[in-house]
């Protein structure tokens, strides 16, 4: 295999290896779906390129030198012995050219994710998680697996300034401006969701959050991760994938 660190900038390769690492970690947590979902970064530079996985390998197979790097058209602008899928990079293109701070957009398709947003309330204000999500959620429906183009428009309108989105009937969407920031909004929201479908498996009336307390939270959110994000979390995530298998960084 062609040695792709040696043609890439140093950022690009710090970049390489936390996209990597988020895949890894979307494996762990059992969050994928085989090879059908994707984590989108853009490479730091005027250009707009994406780095996204090879189409056909699983998330716990993926390394920093495997990942694909693409223009907004899907389209490999290096040399690359894997293949990706354009139709896969509908969603994540049309949100990376409309928001300059989504660096990181990662879309899944979670059993409790997609059980929530088949619910006509979708997330409710239930847990101190969802709370956290709430503070900053989208809901676009459902137009049918997404390859059309005249999608883009609604899917851009409907996340808005958020950082999560559910797709209804679909699953989930997070986005930031680092990667640790899009796992760590991703964990949170697909823990919230988790958290709904368990509590309703109970068969009693849930106690929802009081309005006045909902409104608050965003504020109270940036005090919890002290300003940092993802960056909080994220050394530990790293730490804990080397133990296990280091070789996402190759």
């Amino acid at each position: 295999m062609t040695d792709v660190r040696s043609q890439v900038t140093e950022e690009e390769w710090r970049l390489r290896v936390d996209l990597a690492a988020c895949y890894r970690l979307v494996a762990h947590f059992g969050w994928d779906d085989l090879v059908f979902t994707h984590i989108s970064a853009r490479v730091p530079g005027p250009e707009h390129h994406f780095l996204i996985n090879p189409y056909g390998m699983f998330f716990e197979e993926i390394t920093a030198s495997s990942l694909v790097k693409i223009d907004l058209d899907g389209r490999k602008v290096m040399e690359s012995p894997y293949e990706t899928n354009p139709a896969g990079f509908t969603i994540h293109s049309a949100i990376h050219a409309a928001r300059e701070d989504a660096q990181c957009v990662l879309h899944l398709h979670t059993p409790h994710g997609i059980a929530i947003s088949a619910q006509d309330e979708g997330l409710r204000p239930i847990s101190q998680q969802s709370l956290f999500a709430i503070a900053s959620l989208g809901y676009h429906d459902y137009e049918g697996v997404a390859l059309n183009e005249d999608e883009k428009p609604r899917l851009v309108r409907d996340l808005g300034e958020a950082n999560n989105l559910i797709l209804r009937n679909h699953g989930l969407l997070t986005v930031g401006p680092t990667v640790a920031d899009a796992f760590l909004a991703m964990y949170i929201l697909e823990t919230s969701c988790r958290i709904q479908v368990l509590a309703q498996s109970g068969g009693k009336a849930l106690t929802e959050v009081p309005d006045q307390i909902v409104a608050g939270i965003k504020a109270q959110a940036d005090k919890v991760t002290r300003g940092l994000g993802g960056s909080l979390a994220w050394p530990g995530l790293l730490r804990m994938l080397d133990r296990r298998d280091p070789s996402y960084r190759e």
